[in-house]
């Protein structure tokens, strides 16, 4: 659709002031003026997108306690991998860390998309991917036709 882009990711938290701070640290997030909605929340912002955090102390449907780049996730997209990279290792995320160690990060510098990749979750069990994909970038594989 023509002038159709994300405005923003929506995120279930339990513990939304942990969950602020979590985004401020690993990301440099600015806080954002929010609507008084009847749901305690947050909105944030990277860039153009928004990272609107919403609380429900009963959690999301997603039980799984690992980084799995295969499940459910939103992806940032930064000019600065490695320096990215060492920021989050600077506060504690760990290639060597556990399964379900919640410092746990998944980094994968070469694979099928073309552009390093990483991958960690936030306090709820939410896969964040962090990409230098380019900011410009043609389709790697052809598009499918519509039926």
């Amino acid at each position: 659709m023509h002038g159709l882009m994300v405005h923003h990711v929506s995120l279930v938290v339990t513990d939304l002031e942990r969950s602020i701070g979590f985004y401020q640290r690993a990301f440099g997030l600015r806080r954002l003026n929010r609507p008084p909605f009847k749901t305690p929340g947050a909105w944030l912002e990277s860039g153009a997108l928004q990272i609107h955090l919403v609380e429900n102390r009963d959690g999301s449907f997603r039980p799984h306690a690992t980084v799995d780049n295969n499940d459910w996730h939103f992806a940032f997209r930064t000019d600065q991998f490695d320096a990215m990279l060492d920021h989050l290792f600077a506060i504690g995320f760990r290639e060597d860390a556990g399964a379900e160690d919640p410092d746990r990060i998944l980094v994968l510098r070469q694979g099928l998309a073309g552009f390093p990749q990483l991958y960690i979750r936030d306090p709820d069990n939410n896969i964040i991917e962090i990409n230098g994909a380019p900011a410009e970038q043609p389709p790697l594989w052809p598009a499918v036709a519509a039926d």
